[in-house]
C-alpha cells in the first residue's frame, strides 16, 4: 500500500513513517522544504528524495515537499496514494500569533479533506486528533463518547483541535473514509519537540531547574510514542470508518511521574510542591520574555490552566477493536530515563 504521512518530520510522524516501512508499505513523507528531517529514517549519505528501508525490499520512503496550508502541494502529494495519515499539527501551549493554530490545525485538515475528495484514490484517512479535543475529565475517566463543551478552553491549541474535531466528525457523516484517533500525553525517546513535553520536564527536573513537584495531582493519560504509532497502524488495518479511538495509556499525575523517576534512578524525590499560583506567575513572566527574545517558553500561563484540570481517559475501545496495547508508565519511564542519560541530557 502507498501511504502519505503529513507531519512526517515531527516527533510522532517520523516514528510513524519508520513503522509503516517495517509494516511493508511504501511511504510518501509530506514535509516542508525547511523541515528538520532528522526524525525520518533516511540515510545520512542519501542526497536524493527517496530512501529504501532495509527491512523490506518492497517498502520505500519518498519525500514530498509542501505544506498542509497549501492545497496544490497536498493534491500533488496525494496522487497515487491509497491511504493518508494526517499527523501534521501545530502543537504549542502558547504562540504570540494564535491565528497560526487555526490556519494549520483547522485549515490544514480542511485542505486534507478536500484533497482526499478531489484525488479519489485515498481509501482511508487516519486523522490524528488529541485528547484536548474531547475536553477535561474533572472527576471522571472519559471515553470516546465525551464531546467537548466548547465554551472554555485552556489554550488556543485546544480550541483549534476542538474545531477541527467537529469538522472531522462532519466529514465522517458526509461519507469521507476517516478514522479519528486521539493520543494522550505522548512521551518516549526521540525528537525533543513540544509534543514530547514529558522528556522536557524530566530534563528540567534532573538538571535542578525544576526542584519541586508541579501540579496539584491531577491525572493525565500518558502514552508511549511507539504504542501510539502502533495504534495508528492498527487503525489503518482494523479501524472502523467514522469511529473515534482513544490512544491513551496510564492515568497518572506529574507528581507520580516524579516519584517513579526518583525510584527508577535511585535519587531523592522532590522535597516540596511548587504551587500552581507560583507557576502561573512564572508562566506570565516567561511569555513576557518570549515576546522579547522570540524563544517559546517551556511553561506558559496556558500550561498552568491545563495542569489545573484532570485529563483522564479510557482506551478500552482501542484495546478491543484495534488490539491497542499501551505499556505501563513505569516501563516507559525506565526507557526514556535511560535514553536521556545516554544522550547526555540528564545525569543521576
Amino acid at each position: 500500500m502507498k501511504v502519505l504521512v503529513t507531519g512526517a518530520s515531527g516527533y510522532l510522524g517520523g516514528r510513524l513513517c519508520a513503522a509503516l516501512l517495517r509494516d511493508g508499505h511504501c511511504v510518501r513523507a509530506f514535509v516542508r522544504r525547511t523541515s528538520d528531517l532528522g526524525a525520518l529514517p533516511i540515510s545520512s549519505s542519501s542526497s536524493t528524495a527517496t530512501a529504501t528501508s532495509s527491512s523490506s525490499s518492497s517498502s520505500s520512503l519518498e519525500l514530498a515537499y509542501g505544506d498542509v496550508t497549501d492545497l496544490p502541494s497536498l493534491l500533488r502529494a496525494c496522487d497515487g496514494c491509497d491511504a493518508l495519515f494526517h499527523a501534521a499539527a501545530l502543537v504549542e501551549p502558547w504562540l504570540p500569533d494564535p491565528s497560526r493554530f487555526f490556519s494549520v490545525n483547522v485549515g490544514g485538515l480542511e485542505n486534507v479533506l478536500r484533497a482526499v475528495k478531489e484525488t479519489k484514490t485515498i481509501q482511508k484517512l487516519i486523522y490524528t486528533s488529541s485528547f484536548f479535543a474531547l475536553g477535561p475529565t474533572d472527576g471522571s475517566v472519559a471515553d470516546e463518547k465525551q464531546m467537548h463543551q466548547g465554551k472554555v478552553f485552556c489554550t488556543e491549541y485546544e480550541k483549534s483541535k476542538v474545531l477541527a474535531d467537529r469538522i472531522a466528525l462532519q466529514a465522517a457523516a458526509d461519507g469521507v473514509p476517516i478514522v479519528l484517533v486521539y493520543p494522550g500525553v505522548i512521551y518516549g525517546p526521540g525528537k525533543l519537540t513540544t509534543g514530547n513535553i514529558v522528556a522536557h520536564i524530566i530534563i528540567e527536573r534532573f538538571n535542578w531547574r525544576l526542584p519541586g513537584y508541579v501540579g496539584d495531582g491531577n491525572n493525565m493519560s500518558f502514552c508511549h510514542v511507539d504504542d501510539v504509532v502502533n495504534g495508528h497502524i492498527a487503525a489503518l488495518h482494523k479501524g472502523r470508518v467514522g469511529e473515534r479511538y482513544l490512544l491513551t495509556g496510564e492515568n497518572a499525575s506529574f507528581i507520580q511521574v516524579f516519584d517513579m523517576a526518583a525510584t527508577i534512578t535511585k535519587t531523592n524525590r522532590p522535597l516540596f510542591h511548587i504551587p500552581l499560583s507560583l507557576i502561573n506567575i512564572y508562566g506570565w513572566i516567561s511569555v513576557f520574555f518570549s515576546r522579547i527574545t522570540g524563544k517559546l517558553p517551556l511553561i506558559s500561563y496556558p500550561t498552568v490552566r491545563v495542569l489545573g484540570h484532570q485529563w483522564a481517559y479510557s482506551c478500552a475501545k482501542a484495546k478491543e477493536e484495534l488490539g491497542y496495547s499501551p505499556r505501563g508508565l513505569n516501563e516507559g519511564l525506565v526507557e526514556i530515563l535511560s535514553w536521556l542519560k545516554s544522550s547526555g541530557l540528564i545525569t543521576y
